[in-house]
């Protein structure tokens, strides 16, 4: 069963599986798909190819699927994947990919607050929160598990690692490592996200490992590529260290420290 008010707009051509609801003065692209059991309230606009997945709660006046704001794009037939149980609040963009990645992708189990604007490219993983006027730029990486804080801009392809948190009205113009803190315009590391990784059901040794590592980087004045071959010597066999190693030794635009 699929419910659609008498005033929304579905293109033919679209598909909406069981258990879809769409509220009043939607308007639904004819290359839409839509998952089991996702709730449109009213004057939601989908177009483009756009996939949605299941489970998902899309409030009023969110955008999704519609051109990218580079200029470079000609209108290639580039794609919107959304996955499963995200709630997505009122007046939340979220623009289709270009000739770069081809698509932009939200994962599993996000939390998108108000007037948040994600962009062409980016890439979102599963559990993140965006919390109210965050705005993502084009190519923009966030790993799992981050919490980016609100009216905080993103620069484009910056990345912002998982178990990290930012905080509100901090600018963001390099990678944010996984598991600290960070804040200030521009953001600067302040600490190691303790308090989260705890909530998260990291151990004692786990938290541990990331506190020395975190100093090493961050505190001892070591050079980094030093710092970096350190932590590969002394903690090769812990995987959120080698996470963070790998984390650092892929970044383009450098990390914020």
């Amino acid at each position: 069963m699929v419910e659609i008010h008498e005033t929304a707009i579905i293109a033919e051509g679209a598909v909406l599986e069981d258990g879809v609801k769409i509220g009043p003065y939607c308007v639904i692209g004819k290359d839409v798909k839509i998952g089991k059991n996702t709730l449109l309230e009213s004057h939601v606009v989908i177009e483009g190819i756009t996939e949605i997945g299941e489970g998902n709660k899309i409030h009023s006046f969110a955008s999704i699927g519609k051109d990218s704001q580079d200029l470079k794009y000609k209108g290639e037939p580039t794609k919107t994947i959304i996955g499963n149980n995200n709630k997505i609040r009122e007046f939340v963009t979220i623009h289709r990919g270009t000739t770069d990645r081809w698509e932009t992708r939200v994962g599993d189990n996000n939390l998108i607050m108000a007037y948040v604007h994600i962009a062409h490219d980016v890439i979102v993983g599963d559990n993140c929160i965006f919390s109210n006027n965050a705005t993502l730029a084009g190519h923009v990486t966030v790993d799992s598990n981050a919490l980016v804080g609100g009216l905080t801009p993103v620069h484009q392809f910056c990345r912002i690692g998982s178990y990290s948190m930012t905080g509100g009205a901090s600018a963001i113009n390099q990678d944010i490592c996984p598991f600290v803190l960070a804040e200030g315009n521009k953001a600067k590391v302040r600490g190691l996200n303790s308090v989260g990784l705890r909530r998260r059901g990291f151990s004692n040794e786990e938290i541990s490992n990331l506190k020395k590592a975190y100093k090493l980087i961050f505190r001892s004045g070591m050079p980094l590529k030093e710092a970096v071959e350190e932590l590969k010597a002394t903690y090769g066999e812990d995987k959120n260290v080698m996470y963070l190693v790998d984390f650092i030794e892929k970044s383009d635009r450098g990390i914020a420290r």
